[in-house]
């Protein structure tokens, strides 16, 4: 999916933050000043989706996760049906401290989750008094919640997506502890050194939020697709050799007749 700066420019990516609040080493992505905001340069915009999204869906083709995060408003929504659509993580909520330098203990709190549902289908549940059915439920309803979009992560993501670093900061910080690729819709008034793939982008429209996604997801789509196909072509080669080699067998049988 080749990106349009066309598109781009509709979905008002270029709206950067007022010049006031701007941070000195986006200088290289703003294109000018209008009316006291920056405005985004649209072609480095493009040109950096590219380079993210071949990056991302490398990640994807070698089946590590890539781990989505955004919890403001205008991005929740959007990031759950993006990241959701292509099976991958995500964090809507607020971001769990320690889910990736403790990420062993929020693994247990996933499992918590998992052995209350089992206490459920195998009528265990149903033993416990009124007062304790309802203290569990509440504790599945919050673990679904905070927790619920990456009970399939069993291990750590391959890569951070993260919409608006400044709000995210926490996640940024424990991302680079261990070293995980950070890739990340940065506007005007953020560092983009933080991040490994930076995308110029406004971070605070949910058009420009959606657009961003789009492309995003269709990049690691395109990398899941590319792993499927590998794995089928090397299922084929497998099956290929027992194949001829049947025929054989019954030569031989005939021959021995």
């Amino acid at each position: 999916m080749a990106v349009e700066v066309k598109e781009l420019l509709e979905a008002g990516v270029h709206f950067g933050h007022l010049t006031r609040k701007w941070d000195p080493n986006m200088a290289p992505y703003v294109y000018m000043e209008r009316n006291g905001i920056h405005i985004i340069n649209l072609y480095k915009t493009a040109a950096k989706i590219d380079e993210a999204g071949a990056a991302l869906a490398k990640i994807a083709a070698s089946g590590r996760k890539i781990l989505f995060v955004a919890t403001k408003k205008q991005a929740k929504d959007i990031v759950a049906e993006k990241a959701g659509s292509i099976n991958m993580p995500y964090i809507t909520e607020r971001w769990p401290g320690g889910m990736l330098t403790n990420f062993v203990t929020i693994r247990k709190a996933v499992k918590k989750m998992a052995s209350i549902d089992r206490m459920k289908k195998d009528g265990t549940f149903n033993t416990l008094s009124k007062k304790e059915r309802l203290q569990v439920d509440r504790l599945r309803a919050k673990l679904e919640k905070n927790l619920g979009s990456i009970s399939d992560m069993t291990r750590l993501p391959g890569a951070l997506f993260v919409v608006d670093i400044k709000r995210e900061h926490i996640a940024i910080k424990e991302a680079q502890k261990l070293n995980i690729p950070i890739f990340a819709m940065v506007d005007t008034n953020s560092d983009p050194r933080q991040v490994d793939y930076v995308i110029p982008a406004n971070d605070d429209a949910s058009k420009s939020i959606d657009k961003i996604l789009s492309y995003v997801t269709n990049a690691i789509a395109g990398g899941l697709a590319e792993r499927k196909a590998e794995k089928e072509a090397a299922s084929a080669a497998e099956d290929a050799p027992k194949a001829e080699a049947a025929p054989a067998k019954a030569v031989v049988a005939e021959e021995e007749e």
